[in-house]
């Protein structure tokens, strides 16, 4: 990612490098937070009051408060602008030929290794074929008889926008025993919480998303527009330990990039780089 930085402006996906607070509401989980070891070079440990002086959108939270942790080493940016400024750069690149925009359907094996792709834009074929499809690529891979060990984990966000008159957090702020993420995206309050285990159904359950608001309009009164919020639901590529599937399959030329969970963002440009690697060795040999 900062290696890209030098190369993608950064307004173009709202880059805030401003950092992480996790706050707590329990002694107790607090207590036992700041006991963990921490890089010590970017961790500061905050009581209640220091917490809300170094983020006052938490005025309203200070007194329920028993601390926070600030870590300045984190960074928010909205990951859909992200791609579609990757994708411009692809385009315009030029020893750049493909499809984008197209839909997979199937994958076709031929003599003991990928031959072709089919989409909704013909079939394409290819020396090399990674599979990078969220949750979906479970279905694309089995049309190759491979089983892949990941179950959707639905979760919710709200998006709201910020007027003049709304007091926001300048940092992302996860309230630790509400399991909920605050963040500022651009112009809106990003506002993310809450896993469902129902299947592959991206549907958004209304009683969610209500308990979504409630919370924050309790937490930050004053961040956003909440009744101006857009309601949202994904499914999470979550895998048995959490940790993606990165690297090789039966097939010689089909690699896995996949189960990256709640973390895609986080982690897309390290195993990116990590698969490329993999892939430059194999064929290096």
């Amino acid at each position: 990612m900062a290696q890209l930085e030098v190369k993608l402006p950064l307004s173009e996906f709202a880059w805030r490098d401003a950092g992480k607070l996790v706050v707590y509401r329990s002694k107790a989980a607090f207590d036992k937070a700041v006991a963990k070891p921490g890089s010590e070079d970017n961790r500061v440990v905050l009581n209640g009051a220091e917490t809300a002086q170094l983020e006052p959108a938490l005025q309203e939270l200070a007194p329920s408060l028993a601390g926070g942790i600030f870590n300045s080493g984190e960074a928010v940016a909205d990951c859909h602008a992200f791609c579609l400024a990757l994708e411009k750069r692809l385009i315009a690149h030029p020893r750049f030929e493909g499809i984008v925009h197209a839909e997979a359907r199937s994958i076709f094996i031929e003599n003991g290794k990928v031959s072709a792709l089919e989409t909704d834009a013909g079939w394409i074929s290819a020396d090399q074929f990674v599979l990078a499809a969220g949750i979906q690529s479970r279905n694309l891979a089995a049309t190759a008889g491979i089983y892949l060990p990941m179950y959707p984990l639905k979760g919710y966000s709200l998006t709201a926008p910020i007027g003049a008159g709304h007091r926001a957090p300048e940092i992302s702020v996860t309230d630790f025993e509400r399991k909920t993420l605050y963040a500022r995206i651009g112009g809106n309050l990003r506002i993310a919480a809450m896993v469902d285990m129902v299947g592959e159904d991206a549907s958004i359950d209304r009683r969610r998303i209500a308990g979504l608001t409630k919370l924050a309009r309790a937490t930050m009164p004053h961040a956003a527009d909440y009744d101006k919020a857009e309601p949202w639901a994904g499914l999470r590529p979550a895998t048995p330990n959490s940790a993606p599937i990165i690297g090789a399959t039966k097939y010689p030329n089909l690699w896995l990039n996949i189960g990256h969970g709640p973390l895609g963002f986080t982690f897309a440009c390290g195993t990116a780089n990590l698969l490329a690697t993999l892939m430059r060795a194999v064929q290096s040999l």
